[in-house]
């Protein structure tokens, strides 16, 4: 398996000063005024995906009989902190996740105990956020990296990029445009009219390419995603979409690294639609 992680990096170095062809963006480029419009372009399998999902949320409305029972959902939330975690290299088992959450000690790295902990905090949260609002992401991102890095809570001041091994696969944009680009990012999907499952998904990829922290995109960009959908229909609250994720980790890398290429998001709401089946498919 491919392992990525993310590196700071100067402010004053930049993916053109390091000579790494990138895709032409409009987020690189400094506008008075601008109608943000990430790039992304429907396709047959993208559209014949969000049918089947929503065909597919009508049965498990019906099955459920328009309720999920609290064990179901505690069941579903320690899998989606254990899955969510263990992409970002988390090596406590699902058992240990258990353990914590149930208040019980166990032995294992502090650190990875603390994000436990801190991603519990933040998940129970959701009810709570406005996935509109940029200063209620910044109190997640709090909650979620508390006592893990020292820029908890405010978007980074640096330069960051994303490594496979030695090798730069992603390098964000620079910090100083980087709260610009989520307010138009919250402003965009809050007046789009695009189908919310499709929407959410070119939301998270507009996310990782912005790597707007130091550190925790990953886990903040799948929380984030689920509280966005979860706000247009509750089941996404308690769907453990990242346990899907975490098991088809290389082709979710690798639908981030295509839309990349393209500098269209259409292969990563792909990916992330299909993970939607097959999560659904917990409830029926």
């Amino acid at each position: 398996m491919k392992r990525y992680y993310q590196k700071s990096m100067p402010q004053s170095l930049t993916a053109h000063s390091l000579n790494i062809l990138i895709p032409e963006r409009a987020q690189y480029e400094e506008q008075k005024v601008s109608k943000y419009q990430p790039p992304f372009h429907m396709t047959d399998k993208i559209i014949n995906l969000t049918a089947a999902i929503s065909e597919q949320l009508g049965q498990i409305k019906i099955l459920s009989k328009g309720s999920i029972t609290p064990h179901l959902r505690k069941e579903n939330r320690i899998r989606t902190i254990h899955s969510s975690l263990a992409i970002e290299h988390n090596s406590l088992s699902l058992e240990q996740v258990t353990a914590i959450l149930e208040g019980k000690r166990i032995l294992g790295n502090p650190v990875e105990i603390r994000e436990v902990k801190n991603a519990y905090t933040a998940y129970e949260m959701m009810l709570t956020l406005d996935p509109y609002s940029v200063a209620d992401l910044l109190k997640a991102h709090k909650a979620m990296m508390n006592e893990l890095i020292s820029e908890s809570g405010r978007f980074r001041s640096d330069g960051v990029g994303v490594f496979n091994g030695k090798d730069l696969v992603h390098m964000a944009p620079p910090a100083n445009m980087v709260p610009g680009q989520m307010r138009d990012l919250f402003t965009w999907y809050k007046t789009s009219e695009i189908h919310p499952l499709i929407r959410s998904a070119i939301f998270h990829y507009e996310f990782e390419f912005i790597h707007p922290f130091a550190d925790g995109n990953g886990r903040m960009g799948r929380l984030w995603h689920s509280l966005l959908l979860g706000r247009w229909n509750e089941i996404f609250y308690w769907l453990p979409v990242e346990d899907l994720i975490r098991s088809r980790q290389n082709e979710y890398y690798e639908a981030l690294g295509k839309s990349d290429s393209d500098a269209d998001s259409s292969a990563f709401a792909a990916f992330l639609s299909s993970c939607f089946i097959l999560a659904g498919a917990t409830y029926e």
